[in-house]
């Protein structure tokens, strides 16, 4: 078959096409001919080793430690089950499917994320790809297309994850960062779903997107950011489901309400945050981290994608030997949605 794998950390230069054995489903496990797999900032980072490590916030590594190479990238697969391993009911053969990409830490419904498909395991940038059998979802009867569908693991997945850890309720208002984003604009469209009041920033270019996905103000990133948050939000923020970090952490705290809870998922505005401490403990705020989605979570994910109750934006597609076109796309960040790979 064929696949795009990465032989070393680097740019979008060591992504090679190549030609491998079409991976046999062990014990448990199923075998997924692909037929759509999404793009993640996870891809970019992981390619570049850009996650640092506890004691080294500068080392190449993966998502979680240090990459088996040559690993084949892509963590969001839609497809359909061509096999299954042993000890795997055989009527799953043939049916569409959503993968979970999350390896977790037990089996529980509420287990963290420790590992992801496309860093600590093979994924779905190939024609084939094997998952564990509970980690592949039948969702046949979704009305969503492939496209959409491998657009929600780890966007919608994340945006989830942020809103069930944020505690975000009806009646609060949300802030939103990096919304025109796969995670962002997830976000925004889980918080509205919910019953808040969105508050999306965003590039200027990408505001009419954002607020057409649900938002009810859009913010210009380019701008005073603190001044044009307390416009939007004169009674403060309670919850913040961040992708971005750096600078706006240091703004954002001191606007939350009592008991406000600003959650992060990510680190595109830097990893060193500054902020005044005694504007957290004083009014009882949290600051949380948000890794993906638990397992309980995913099932909510897929219960809502063979409903159809989200739509996501599929901003473009490209063809597997233009991996490397893809990756250059998502990094550029002049889209607003997801970038799909069709093996």
């Amino acid at each position: 078959m064929r696949a795009v794998r990465i032989p070393r950390h680097g740019g979008p230069e060591v992504l090679e096409l190549v030609s491998v054995p079409v991976p046999r489903p062990e014990r448990g496990e199923v075998l997924v001919k692909v037929s759509a797999v999404a793009l993640n900032n996870t891809d970019l980072w992981t390619r570049e080793g850009a996650y640092g490590s506890a004691g080294d916030p500068g080392a190449l590594s993966g998502w979680r430690g240090p990459i088996g190479f040559p690993r084949i990238q892509g963590a969001d697969v839609a497809g359909h089950v061509a096999a299954v391993g042993d000890g795997v009911d055989a009527e799953l053969v043939g049916a569409r499917v959503l993968v979970d990409p999350a390896i977790y830490d037990s089996d529980g419904p509420d287990a963290n994320p420790v590992g992801l498909m496309g860093s600590e395991r093979d994924g779905g940038y190939a024609e084939y790809v094997t998952a564990p059998a509970e980690r592949v979802h039948d969702v046949t009867a979704s009305p969503l297309t492939d496209d959409q569908l491998a657009s929600l693991p780890t966007a919608y997945g994340t945006a989830l994850g942020m809103a069930e850890r944020g505690c975000l309720r009806a009646g609060e208002t949300a802030v939103v960062s990096g919304a025109s984003g796969g995670v962002g604009l997830a976000a925004v469209q889980i918080a509205r779903a919910r019953g808040a009041t969105v508050v999306a920033i965003s590039s200027a270019g990408k505001l009419d997107a954002v607020r057409d996905a649900g938002a009810d103000h859009v913010v210009d990133r380019a701008g005073d950011l603190p001044a044009q948050l307390r416009d939007a939000a004169p009674d403060g923020i309670d919850v913040g489901l961040d992708v971005v970090a750096g600078e706006l952490v240091t703004q954002a705290l001191p606007l939350l309400r009592e008991g406000g809870r600003w959650v992060v998922a990510g680190a595109l505005g830097g990893y060193e945050v500054a902020f005044d401490i005694r504007r957290l403990y004083l009014h009882n705020a949290r600051l949380v981290g948000s890794a993906m989605h638990t397992p309980a979570q995913f099932e909510q994910l897929v219960e809502t994608a063979r409903r159809g109750d989200v739509a996501p934006v599929v901003s473009a597609t490209f063809p597997l030997d233009r991996a490397a076109d893809a990756q250059r796309a998502l990094a550029r960040r002049g889209h607003v949605g997801k970038i799909v790979l069709h093996p």
